[in-house]
């Protein structure tokens, strides 16, 4: 089992990476927002072929073996809860860890919010309520029981000026998650204006 991989990326697409380490070539499926990361690590250092590091969760089937990377194990772990919900495979939880940061989610789930989970993720709403009954013992309690409406409201704000959903929550994710509405508004606002 394949718990980690250091290497260098030698081939970067939108939804994998070939790492390579002592000479072999990985394939890593990574969420978007990790490989937005490793932009923003390689505009730092300046450097086209840092070395990365990835935690690994090896995905064993009959005939597939696949390599799913993650950047910090607090992710990886967020990643192994989702796939134990029955009816959440690997590429499942991939795309609901691109949708938000993992507190967001989390507060999500411990507070039962089945509207934010559907409408940010583009998820049914019985697969919501799954995740929601799996997980919530899990998460513990949201102490502040805020309601995620202000993501919510946000998000809507940003299509209705034209953004479309992935461009409005990519910039949603990279705002401070206890503001309010009409500072994430603006502040998502800046972010998407500097692409």
């Amino acid at each position: 089992m394949i718990g980690s991989i250091k290497g260098k990326i030698i081939l970067k697409t939108d939804k994998f990476l070939i790492v390579e380490t002592g000479g072999v070539g990985y394939k890593i499926s990574v969420s978007p927002d990790t490989l937005s990361r490793l932009d923003a690590l390689r505009l730092r250092s300046g450097q086209k072929n840092t070395e990365v590091f990835f935690w690994i969760h090896t995905h064993v089937r009959e005939d597939i073996l696949d390599l799913y990377g993650f950047l910090d194990r607090q992710e990886l772990e967020f990643f192994e809860m989702l796939i134990n919900v029955s009816g959440i495979g690997p590429k499942g939880a991939l795309s609901i860890l691109g949708i938000a940061s993992i507190e967001t989610l989390r507060k999500a789930i411990s507070t039962g919010d089945t509207a934010y989970l559907t409408k940010v993720s583009g998820i049914g709403r019985k697969t919501a309520e799954k995740i929601i009954i799996e997980l919530r013992d899990k998460m513990g309690e949201e102490k502040t029981g805020t309601s995620l409406q202000g993501e919510l409201d946000a998000l809507e704000a940003l299509k209705s000026l034209g953004y479309s959903q992935s461009e409005a929550r990519e910039a949603l994710k990279k705002v401070l998650p206890n503001t309010d509405t009409n500072t994430k508004i603006r502040e998502a606002l800046k972010i998407l204006s500097n692409k």
